[in-house]
This record gives C-alpha cells, sequence and structure tokens, in this order.
C-alpha cells in the first residue's frame, strides 16, 4: 500500500513540476525593449559633407 501512495506522489510532483516548468518558458517581457533611435536631426542627411 505504501508503494502505491509514493507511486501517486512521485506521479503528483512530476505534474506540477512540468506544469510550473512551462509556465514561465514564453512570458512576455514586461516592459518593452528600449529602442536605441537617433534623433531625427542626426537621421536625416542634412546635404552638408564632412
Amino acid at each position: 500500500m505504501w508503494l502505491l501512495a509514493l507511486e501517486a506522489g512521485v506521479a503528483m510532483f512530476i505534474l506540477i513540476f512540468i506544469v510550473w516548468w512551462t509556465m514561465f518558458q514564453g512570458r512576455a517581457p514586461e516592459t518593452p525593449p528600449k529602442e536605441d533611435r537617433k534623433p531625427a536631426e542626426e537621421a536625416t542627411d542634412s546635404g552638408n559633407p564632412q
């Protein structure tokens, strides 16, 4: 009888572990990543050779 309870406990642990492991796999970041963009004046070509 104790072997059956042990087997059920191990199976429950594996089930909970699999659910916990997969729960956080595809989580999107909470803050959007910052984009490194230049200001509009620097990004446009003013036609002045340097």
